[in-house]
């Protein structure tokens, strides 16, 4: 057959990719091998279906467009009809999924290690299943044959068994067998390695060129629809509006220009150059992804598809065939993307491909014998985290991306189709889409090549890795420069990477484990390190029962608790908020009050119109400095320090700046978070040790909780804040990144006699859980309520002070709370990391945000949202009267809940009352 015919075949729902090569067994399979992959590209004779011309004409202008015509630009297109946009363009530079979609195998897991993928995924699997066969009355192609997860050892059970645990809460169905049992399901498949298997019936594969083409015509046939083919984007027409923002106003295609406030990039590989028109930076890369697919294998119909993480291999029926493919260590880069390149295929690198070979037959012997009748090697996009980026673009205004789905866009597309639809429409996404938002990315990241490449590269590497509780990856962690983190190394510091910050996570006594240059572990003819300290230390902490290094946080959280511990924040970001209007912003953006005197420091959330919590901070009143300085700025008007989490700073940035940006205010942000560093000092012993050091009285009268000053410190000036993050008496000191060193070794001098410990974040995630401090986006999410998440003391709702999801706030307390988040804790000593399920009287009523074990009251501790299974309204008496147990694995444990933190519930402590 040739590949033309195959194109058309696959552009006309074949449900069989093209098998270009001619049959041999698997057990044959060595070669040849491909010295350059170079794609098959079909011209516009070689096509014969095509003109030159659009498939229809240009619209003068539309609500929305959408660019790029597979599973992600279907789905979203589809779903801005379904609410309701009134004028949707969907451009296509060649043929619906013609790009990456085409060739996809369009496998649905319905279990992933996320509470919102898991959502996701039902959505798309009821779009495939149920909704648009019954709007069109076509099928999607999808077939309904169940799913195997393969275990052959025990941490890979216990990782599907929390999986398991988690779908209970959805009602996904599933089951954990035996060996044996697994053998009766599946007969030809090999259990002499196997430990264990998951086994969820429902899941099942749908026909990318069906899925798309349906959802295609349910869209056209709502009216407001317009989906134009042979029609490539050539520009993005970006302009400024009266207040300097960037905004979308136009896109320009080869047959004409389409004038619109909005532009969706689903353009998959090519959407790294589609943002470029734009001047947005999409941070992804292309890289080949293949399969193959077998001839025909006697008793393999009906099989449930397959996943065996741990040979790096999956089988998917296709018929009475499987199609076998998996993630490589050393997958081939497409360096160059060619515009092109449409219903195209790469040559397969044997080599490259061959350690997926060797685990199928492992699994499913017969495949040795079994001859291989087509080979499938097309481009994918991969991003840094393994995540998809969505949401709308910082650069520009009304510039979306719906990319980067890393081989994952069909399973994914209906439920994230759904959500960039109303993210589009409202503003913002239904559901907690902060893993997926482009948001997440600080910026100086997006266009970091270097960084892109390598957080890539081992996302790609180690996708079918176990997924550990404190798992962290060995690339994209910037070359430490900052003095303070080289004496932090000195210490025995074990880093965290998040977004290319470096941040504590914990203290080794074995001395010093620096980051080394990603080795791409051992691919492209690299050497790996060897006696790699840090990578050893890692790989001791991936369990899932208490770790190796239990001890020593518990050293450093008892320390803290029993005499005072230094923690360096310094990752976190820091923001001023100053000008004319900085109060008037101050006041709408912030729940709590904080026009208050200079000096004043008030714990506060950010929130978007639903009353949903977009971020947890601190905001400080502050004067102008006099000279200015990063620890004082020179403005005019009112100004505000902003300390915000690292992880989120990215995100806390877009979202003031937006609001900014739609309220036309007269105020700046500055981000000043790499002039600045930033040490918490907490323990009952911290005011005596910061007495010694600190030029000012630090008594409860002259320095009050929730208070900050300019201080020094060893000659160096120094914002003091008064406050704790860890349930103790402590001080915040942020200080000029060139004074952090001086700074910190005066404080660690001082406190030597005293007994003072360095300690990292694991420590603090300890600490923070066990007063009951919440952590954004864990326990506290844009999709979650302060009254929900127990913080209705930000609210200034006796105020009437106007603030940004006030009326949600309102309208929520008046109708009752639904859904609370209540702290549990157990007798049984027992690991919990998040996602156990929660039963209150017989009955799942939710599950586990974040979970950690508390060492000052001994217990494990966990947070988790429970709802009334009858409907009803979720009080403080309704929690109190129910009796639970928490789901660990499979095995249920009997908790407590507590409607107060379980430590210092009279928060005495961070006053300074011991």
């Amino acid at each position: 057959m040739s590949y033309v015919n195959c194109a058309l075949r696959a552009a006309t729902r074949c449900l069989l990719p093209p098998p270009w090569r001619s049959p041999r067994p698997f057990s044959s399979v060595t070669g040849p091998t491909v010295k350059k992959s170079v794609p098959y590209q079909k011209t516009l004779k070689e096509e014969g279906s095509r003109s030159g011309e659009p498939s229809r004409p240009l619209p003068p202008s539309a609500e929305v467009v959408v660019v790029g015509g597979g599973s992600l630009g279907c789905q979203t297109t589809y779903h801005l009809a379904k609410q309701g946009v009134t004028s949707v363009v969907l451009l296509e530079r060649d043929r619906l999924t013609s790009g990456t979609t085409w060739h996809t195998a369009g496998l649905l897991w319905q279990l992933r290690p996320s509470d919102v993928e898991v959502e996701l995924l039902a959505h798309t699997r009821d779009v495939v299943s149920r909704e648009l066969p019954a709007e069109t009355g076509l099928h999607t192609g999808w077939v309904e044959n169940g799913g195997l997860f393969i275990a052959s050892n025990k941490q890979r059970l216990d990782e599907y068994k929390r999986l398991m645990s988690l779908g209970k809460v959805y009602g996904v169905e599933s089951y954990v067998l035996t060996p044996s049992q697994t053998k009766d399901l599946y007969p030809l498949m090999n259990i002499d390695d196997l430990y264990g298997t998951l086994y969820v019936p429902k899941d099942g594969t749908m026909d990318p060129a069906g899925t798309c083409s349906t959802l295609a015509r349910a869209a056209t046939a709502r009216g407001a629809t317009v989906i134009i083919e042979n029609c490539p984007v050539t520009g993005i027409q970006v302009r400024a509006d009266d207040f300097g923002v960037k905004r979308v106003y136009a896109v320009e295609t080869a047959h004409g220009t389409i004038q619109t406030p909005c532009v969706v990039n689903c353009a998959g590989v090519w959407a790294r150059a589609l943002g470029q028109l734009a001047g947005v930076q999409v941070p992804l890369v292309g890289m080949h992804h293949a399969y193959v697919v077998t001839e025909r294998i006697e008793g393999i119909q009906n099989m449930p598809n397959v996943r065996d993480h741990d040979a790096s291999v999956y089988l998917r029926l296709q018929g009475d065939a499987l199609s076998v493919g998996g993630y490589e260590s050393n997958p081939i880069f497409w360096e160059e993307v060619s515009e092109k390149f449409a219903f195209g295929l790469f040559d397969l690198d044997w080599d490259v491909f061959m350690q997926h070979i060797e685990g199928a037959i492992n699994r499913v012997p017969v495949l040795e014998k079994t001859g291989i009748k087509s080979t499938v090697c097309g481009p994918e996009s991969f991003t840094a985290d393994h995540k998809p980026l969505m949401g709308e673009a910082p650069e520009v205004r009304g510039f979306f991306l719906g990319c980067g789905f890393n081989s994952a866009g069909m399973m994914l597309g209906g439920g994230c189709g759904r959500e960039l639809a109303h993210w589009i429409i409202h503003g913002r996404p239904e559901k907690d889409m902060y893993g997926y938002d482009i948001r997440r990315f600080h910026h100086s990241l997006t266009d970091n090549n270097r960084w892109i490449r390598e957080r890539s590269h081992e996302s790609y590497a180690k996708n079918y890795s176990v997924v550990f509780p404190h798992d962290e990856p060995l690339a994209g962690m910037r070359t430490p420069t900052r003095a303070a983190v080289q004496e932090l190394l000195r210490q025995g510091c074990v880093f965290q990477e998040r977004h290319g910050w470096e941040r504590p996570g914990w203290f080794s006594p074995g001395g010093a484990a620096p980051v080394l240059d990603y080795d791409y572990y051992g691919a492209y003819g690299r050497e790996r390190h060897r006696d790699y300290t840090y990578n050893r230390l890692l790989g001791s902490e991936y369990t899932f029962d208490f770790p190796p290094h239990h001890d020593i946080i518990k050293s450093e959280c008892l320390t803290c608790r029993n005499a005072l511990a230094l923690f360096d924040m310094s990752y976190f970001g820091k923001f001023y908020l100053v000008g004319p209007e900085a109060t008037k912003a101050a006041n709408w953006l912030f729940t709590a009050d904080v026009s208050k005197a200079p000096g004043s420091t008030v714990y506060t959330c950010m929130l978007n119109k639903r009353g949903g919590v977009e971020s947890d901070l601190t905001v400080s009143r502050i004067s102008p400095g006099e000279p200015a300085s990063p620890l004082a700025p020179a403005f005019e008007g009112d100004g505000y320090y902003l300390a915000i989490g690292g992880a989120v700073a990215q995100h806390n940035w877009s979202h003031i700046t937006s609001v900014l940006q739609d309220m036309k205010l007269q105020c700046k942000l500055l981000d000043c978070s790499e002039e600045l560093g930033m040490m918490s000092i907490q323990g009952p012993l911290s005011r005596v040790v910061l007495q010694e050091v600190l030029d000012t009285d630090l008594s409860n009268e002259a320095f009050p909780f929730s208070t900050h000053k300019l201080t020094t410190v060893a000659g160096c000036t120094v914002r003091a804040m008064r406050l704790s993050f860890v349930g103790e008496m402590g001080w915040e000191l942020h200080v000029p990144r060139t004074d952090c060193v001086k700074v910190y070794q005066a404080v660690m001098q001082a406190g030597a006699r005293h007994g003072i410990t360095n300690a990292g974040y694991r420590a603090i995630d300890s600490l923070s859980i066990e007063k009951g401090y919440r952590h954004w986006h864990a326990d506290l999410r844009p999709d979650d309520t302060p009254l929900e998440a127990g913080l209705a003391f930000t609210c200034k709702l006796k105020s009437s002070i106007p603030f940004l999801g006030r009326e949600a706030v309102e309208a929520q307390k008046a109708k009752g709370i639904f859904r609370r988040l209540v702290c549990f804790t157990t007798e049984e000593k027992v690991p919990m990391f998040g996602l156990e399920a929660v039963w209150r009287d017989g009955k799942v009523v939710g599950h586990i945000r974040r979970a950690d074990f508390g060492f000052a009251i001994d217990k494990t501790i966990a947070y988790g949202y429970i709802r009334d299974p009858a409907g009803g309204p979720v009080s403080l008496d309704f929690v109190k009267s129910g009796s639970y147990q928490l789901e660990r694995m499979g095995v249920t444990y009997p908790a407590r809940a507590h409607t107060k933190s379980p430590f210092d519930p009279d928060n005495k402590r961070v006053k300074g009352f011991y």
